[in-house]
């Protein structure tokens, strides 16, 4: 028996599967409709989401736009401080440090001199300080129990 590969639903056939469900019409004539060679893909997104159509998503209103991102890379090879770059987008402090830890925790191979500001200014702390390290391995902040007892074992 040969497999097939299972064919997504594009966006622009999900709001019409929608739209059929909501008219009321079963779910084989949909799957007829949307070409689909049976009924349980369709049954699958409905199944999914409980038959109730899922709310259309947009983005948080906290959430940075990518030209206050641009902003903050420009700010940073700048050499201006964190303070300084939040002022200038009229953003709290904290959502540009965590804006850069996060941009600089995705490339982790990148030395922390890089995100420092130059001249000896206000260095700009992250994660890839210690991430960046050879001798991190990921395992030593993760190896603390998390109940924050000690450990009954005869070793420790």
């Amino acid at each position: 028996m040969e497999g097939h590969a299972r064919r997504w639903f594009t966006p622009k056939q999900k709001a019409e599967l929608w739209e059929r469900w909501k008219s009321g019409q079963c779910v084989a004539d949909m799957a007829r409709a949307l070409e689909r060679r049976n009924k349980s893909g369709v049954y699958r997104v409905l199944a999914g989401n409980g038959g109730i159509a899922p709310a259309p998503r947009r983005r948080a209103l906290g959430a940075l736009r990518l030209e206050e991102r641009e902003e903050i890379s420009r700010g940073i090879a700048a050499g201006r401080s964190i303070r300084r770059i939040a002022q200038g987008l009229e953003r709290s402090p904290s959502t540009v440090s965590r804006e850069i830890s996060v941009t600089a925790a995705a490339a982790p191979t990148a030395p922390a001199r890089l995100i420092s500001a130059p001249g000896g200014g206000h260095c700009v702390q992250s994660l890839v300080a210690w991430r960046a390290m050879p001798s991190y391995d990921g395992a030593s902040r993760r190896s603390s129990c998390s109940s924050g007892r000690r450990s009954r074992s005869l070793a420790g």
